[in-house]
């Protein structure tokens, strides 16, 4: 696993760039900022391989996700995307389907945690290529097993209550595999809301990097020991 911080967010590049450019001024030539006066921030960040999950993980929103996916696939098979996640988590079929996207698909998905990966998040955030999962200093994660709402005749409750025993069985492989922790431990940790900082998410094998500020903006060194 990755221990190497990095002070880089790509895409806070591209919106930097949109600003700019909208000011007239030339942007950096170091990412492709084609047509961006005709592009709106979504349409930018989506043509230099950037995709948001912002907020809860439904229908909706993963299915915006997917079709972003298929859609830079298609564009650039083999190249990297890169997703970022800011989200209390969700249903989790909706999660489990872009789940089997970030792997069908040939393009390696980097994973950015900016403020939470809750739940269904800390899942595709851990499912990122390995050595290309991050984090920012204050972002945290949580696991924990899967809510459900059981109602209905008795013979319903029990079908109910084994699909969510399947699906907590299936998170929890999910999250071993791609954290390398033991399958045992991650159902234990996961009984109540586990809570990670970026630190103990990196030690977890959550991310494989804690993304730091830039020296310029704190005004030193970003060495973690003089805090």
């Amino acid at each position: 696993m990755h221990d190497q911080p990095t002070d880089h967010v790509p895409a806070l590049d591209l919106v930097r760039a949109a600003a700019v450019n909208q000011a007239g001024i030339e942007p950096r030539a170091a990412v492709n900022y084609q047509r961006t006066r005709e592009m709106t921030i979504d349409e930018l960040l989506l043509e230099n391989r950037v995709v948001f999950l912002i907020g809860e993980i439904n229908h909706a929103s993963a299915a915006r996700v997917m079709m972003q996916m298929l859609y830079l696939e298609n564009q650039k098979r083999g190249q990297d995307i890169q997703l970022y996640i800011n989200s209390p988590g969700g249903a989790v079929d909706d999660t489990l389907a872009i789940y089997d996207t970030m792997q069908f698909i040939s393009s390696e998905v980097a994973t950015f945690c900016i403020g939470r990966a809750y739940s269904g998040g800390s899942v595709l955030l851990c499912a990122g290529q390995k050595g290309k999962r991050h984090i920012l200093p204050h972002a945290k994660v949580m696991i924990h097993q899967p809510y459900g709402g059981v109602t209905g005749q008795t013979t319903d409750i029990q079908i109910q209550a084994e699909e969510i025993i399947k699906a907590k069985r299936t998170l929890n492989e999910i999250i071993a595999r791609h954290t390398g922790q033991d399958v045992e431990r991650v159902a234990a940790d996961g009984e109540r809301d586990r809570f990670f900082s970026a630190q103990e998410a990196l030690e977890y094998g959550l991310v494989d990097e804690v993304a730091e500020f830039p020296a310029a903006k704190t005004g030193g060194s970003n060495d973690k020991s003089d805090s």
